[in-house]
């Protein structure tokens, strides 16, 4: 049991030796790709980002918008039956179909 437990520590310790040397490349790797970035560079990023939140913002609200409803439904029916009693009782129309 000794043994096993030594071997998987030893095993724990390597596995995390390899993961923060790849972890460290990788942070080296960014560090070198933005070594020529300038401040008007990330100004300008910063900007269409902020465009890009925007624009998404305005779309999520159409879309938001087009699933909740502005009037009740019992408004709407109340309203239809309005409008359709002054025509039923004008006998001079001619109904159509079923």
């Amino acid at each position: 049991m000794d043994q096993f437990l030594l071997y998987s520590a030893f095993l724990c310790a390597i596995l995390a030796l390899i993961l923060s040397l790849y972890a460290g490349a990788r942070v080296g790797q960014m560090i070198k790709a933005s070594k020529d970035l300038d401040w008007d560079a990330v100004a300008n990023m910063t900007g269409d980002l902020a465009t890009t939140k925007k624009t998404i913002q305005t779309l999520n609200n159409r879309i938001n918008g087009m699933h909740s409803p502005k009037i009740a439904d019992q408004e709407l029916m109340l309203q239809l039956l309005q409008n359709r009693q002054p025509q039923q009782s004008n006998g001079s129309m001619k109904q159509v179909g079923g």
